[in-house]
């Protein structure tokens, strides 16, 4: 078991809050594997084009409910999510990261379909690109290019 500033990742990758715990009357803590996401829109149908296209993510509307199941990766491999109406005013939310092949393609491609780039390109030093982006009804998402040749632009001397 590999511990990490408080977070442990058992043999099977599952990783939870390590918590000493001499007063047994606080219960402890004790987090899983995200169990999937939601995205939420004042028109749903809009996003389902737009998140369809962008990422090629196969979306079906819940029967009965207005509801949408995303299925992300191909083949069943990826991360499931929904699609809904924005349940109240302007929620806060965690960023999530997409995993693509072209970053530059990506980015280019979130404008063409009516999103917009919030933070441009930039590197995670020998590990990967990223570029935080919002959807057309402007929740916010990141766009993940891995690359261990990845460095920022040297800058400048004066």
């Amino acid at each position: 078991m590999l511990c990490l500033k408080g977070f442990q990742v058992g043999p099977a990758g599952t990783a939870f809050i390590h918590q000493t715990n001499p007063d047994r009357r606080i219960p402890r803590i004790v987090a899983d594997a995200v169990s999937h996401f939601e995205i939420y829109a004042e028109d749903p149908t809009q996003l389902v084009e737009f998140y369809a296209a962008l990422f090629e993510w196969t979306i079906e509307k819940a029967p009965g409910v207005d509801y949408w199941r995303i299925q992300t990766g191909a083949g069943g491999s990826g991360y499931n999510g929904g699609l809904t109406y924005r349940p109240i005013e302007g929620p806060r939310s965690w960023v999530h990261y997409v995993t693509v092949e072209d970053l530059d393609h990506a980015v280019a491609q979130t404008e063409e379909l009516g999103g917009s780039v919030l933070r441009a390109k930039a590197a995670v030093p020998k590990v990967g690109w990223y570029a935080v982006a919002a959807d057309p009804e402007g929740n916010i998402f990141a766009l993940w290019q891995h690359d261990k040749g990845a460095m920022p632009p040297l800058e400048p001397e004066d």
